[in-house]
């Protein structure tokens, strides 16, 4: 079978007519400090010294060696713990519901391996009930966010079935730059050089999603979800992964992912609209440009690839454009901080979500915009809009759409 060729649609891919699933509320968190690409260049140049990420002297990557993977887990007990709670906090503060409402907690990360994992300390921090139904996805890379609401929607349509309420917190957290300094060990040591350190950056999101059975008193929907695909590219486990090493996690990436990831949107878009009963009236829009797009964004030619191969705009995806620029790829925390920042009163009604991850697999998502943006909510950390970059360059206008999209063609992921 083709890598690109889509596994094929059956009875089981379709949806009812109202699946009565809710996002009620978004949370993201990014940390405070913003990195230039004069930043790397600076980290190249204390080789001798070693490397540094957070702010430049950090002293945890300026050690004789890089950190191992007990310092990293620690780091992220403590700082993606954090973020995690932040981005729930906000989550479900603009839900207005009560923390202990919550039925169930999916929760995602690829840059952390410890047993409990880091949802247990988030729940413990956020005073949630022991007794909380927890599920913890590992090993799906970028497309970790996505997938995470696919399995939340699951879940919560169990519920359904049941005549329960379901109030289910998403979580994804992800701390990438501390692996800069591993990356630069080996472009020392094995003159090997990825670009990774290029494209990542630490972020934690969560939203909260409810299968409407039950009151949410105040609650206003942001999306209504319709619908999902799941699908794994064949013979594509080695395009794309996230390597176990000793010096912490490689990104594997080959040159084919691009072209890869591009040709599999169209057909699996086809396939998921003509799932959904209410995007198959004469009506309904069918085209891809007729929607919303909240792409993750994986590097420069993945978002542009796909936008060249299903005929979208920069329009269309001025989210991902302008998540991109201002703050990289966060690997699975990404997606929900651009479906937040696609929340505006200003738009097409129905949204497509994409994100691509190890395997390849594909997660996309049809979803119905319910809520115009709120002050404090569509901002991220408080900020409408930011200076600077994560680690590229690129226009900062509010628009999302770049000027001058300078980027190396091989950031993929």
């Amino acid at each position: 079978m083709h890598p690109t060729a889509p596994n094929g649609a059956t009875a089981h891919d379709h949806f009812e007519d109202d699946l009565n699933l809710s996002i009620l509320g978004f949370g993201v968190d990014y940390p405070p400090y913003r990195h230039g690409p004069e930043a790397l260049e600076t980290l190249a140049n204390r080789i001798e010294t070693r490397a540094s990420v957070g702010y430049v002297d950090h002293p945890l990557v300026n050690q004789p060696e890089p950190p191992t993977i007990k310092q990293l887990d620690d780091n992220f007990r403590e700082e993606g713990v954090r973020l995690s709670v932040n981005a729930c906090k906000k989550a479900i503060d603009e839900w207005g519901g009560n923390p202990n409402e919550i039925t169930h907690i999916v929760s995602t990360t690829c840059t952390n391996s410890a047993n409990p994992g880091f949802d247990h300390f988030v729940r413990k921090e956020l005073g949630i009930r022991s007794g909380v139904e927890r599920v913890l996805l590992h090993g799906i890379g970028c497309s970790g966010g996505l997938a995470a609401i696919r399995t939340a929607s699951n879940l919560a349509l169990g519920s359904s079935y049941r005549k329960k309420p379901a109030r289910v917190l998403v979580v994804a957290c992800e701390i990438s730059t501390l692996l800069v300094r591993s990356e630069l060990e080996s472009v020392d040591r094995d003159q090997a050089v990825r670009i990774g350190v290029c494209l990542f950056s630490d972020c934690a999101s969560a939203c909260v999603l409810s299968n409407n059975v039950g009151n949410d008193t105040g609650s206003n929907p942001v999306f209504d979800i319709l619908g999902w695909k799941h699908e794994i590219l064949q013979d594509t486990e080695k395009d794309l992964g996230f390597d176990v090493d000793p010096m912490g996690w490689k990104v594997i990436l080959t040159t084919q992912v691009p072209a890869l990831a591009s040709a599999a949107v169209s057909p699996a878009f086809e396939e998921l609209t003509a799932s959904i009963p209410s995007l198959c009236g004469p009506d309904r829009p069918r085209k891809p440009a007729d929607f919303d797009w909240a792409l993750h964004p994986g590097g420069s030619t993945i978002i542009t690839g796909v936008q060249q191969a299903v005929g979208l705009t920069e329009a269309n995806l001025r989210a991902s454009y302008e998540i991109y620029m201002n703050y990289g790829n966060s690997s699975s925390a990404t997606i929900m901080a651009v479906m937040n920042k696609l929340r505006s009163s200003e738009g097409k009604e129905d949204v497509v979500a994409c994100a691509f991850g190890p395997g390849i697999s594909l997660e996309m998502m049809a979803l119905r915009r319910r809520k115009p943006a709120t002050n404090g909510h569509v901002e991220l950390n408080g900020h409408s809009k930011t200076k600077g970059s994560s680690l590229m360059n690129g226009s900062t206008d509010t628009n999302g759409i770049p000027e001058a999209f300078g980027l190396p063609a091989e950031e993929v992921d």
